[in-house]
């Protein structure tokens, strides 16, 4: 699938890049990590030499969403760091002699906006609010390649579950201590993946012409808010506490604001229909089966 195919990660030093780079290198492809990291061998400022020969680029590049409240300084740095990379990286490409062939570049669920319980595809036009509007604009950037002749893939990511960081190990916390709560009505789509079937389907995306555009990266049985903290406190062994919706509607609001609604109290159902059209196979279709792998002892 991937053999001997010179791979570009840009981002390739946090949760996903990580967990990809090691799926590639299984794979026998030759991994280039591009990082804003001091200790990497290959930089932004030398990114002409990191995509020598390079017959991919997967782009995971940008700001942490949800690492701080979104003040107007911080929601400009997530969207600058997302469309800018992208842009670079486009720019780049066209410069060098013979562009890589493929581009996987990360978006979000988060182009759908809030949307009440409708399940959604990759038929479905952007919705509203910032996660839709970044995610819209990074798009548009790695659009830009198509000029190229540069086959373009874009990854609409869920919530990524992983043993080893990520929103996993922050939602379970609160389980463990014996203060787990459905969050506002609970009733909020909560689309995710198992971190080892999205690594699984960024190498589909790179073998097989057939991937181009919009791709839903999401397990095939979205959940409510309520059904994934319900199955985590089971495999925890933990009880829930019967909070209010909101109770927690309205600490979430102080605490984090605007993206505490978007992240936390709204959602989508999210349905990866591209990906099953193509034959894509996922190991964790059920939420209860992710969450044993990731949380029983390795």
């Amino acid at each position: 699938m991937a053999e001997g195919m010179r791979v570009v990660v840009a981002g390739g030093t946090g949760l996903v890049g990580r967990h990809l780079a090691e799926a590639l290198a299984r794979e026998g492809a030759e991994v280039r990590i591009l990082s804003r990291r001091p200790g990497q061998p290959y930089s932004w400022d030398d990114l002409p030499r990191a995509l020598e020969g390079a017959g991919a680029v997967v782009n995971l590049a940008g700001e942490g969403i949800a690492d701080r409240r979104w003040t107007a300084s911080r929601k400009e740095a997530i969207l600058r760091s997302r469309v800018e990379a992208t842009e670079r990286l486009v720019a780049a490409m066209g410069a060098l002699p013979s562009p890589p062939s493929v581009l996987v570049n990360a978006s979000a669920v988060g182009i759908y906006g809030p949307m009440d319980g409708r399940p959604v595809d990759e038929g479905r036009e952007p919705g509203k609010g910032f996660l839709a509007k970044v995610c819209r604009q990074w798009e548009a950037a790695a659009d830009g390649a198509l000029a190229l002749g540069v086959r373009v893939v874009k990854l609409r990511l869920g919530v990524v579950l992983a043993r080893d960081g990520g929103a996993l190990p922050k939602m379970a916390f609160p389980v463990r201590m014996f203060q787990g709560a459905k969050l506002g009505h609970g009733q909020q789509g909560l689309s995710w993946i198992h971190v080892d079937d999205l690594s699984r389907l960024v190498l589909a995306a790179l073998g097989d012409p057939a991937y181009a555009g919009p791709v839903n990266a999401t397990a095939p049985r979205p959940v409510t808010n309520e059904t994934f903290t319900r199955a985590l406190a089971r495999r925890l062994h933990r009880p829930l506490l019967p909070v209010p919706g909101f109770v927690t509607r309205t600490a979430l609001g102080a605490l984090f604001g605007e993206m505490g609604r978007e992240m936390l109290l709204e959602g989508a159902f999210v349905y990866p229909r591209r990906a099953q059209e193509l034959g894509f196979a996922f190991r964790f279709e059920r939420v209860e089966d992710a969450l044993a792998d990731l949380l029983d002892p390795a």
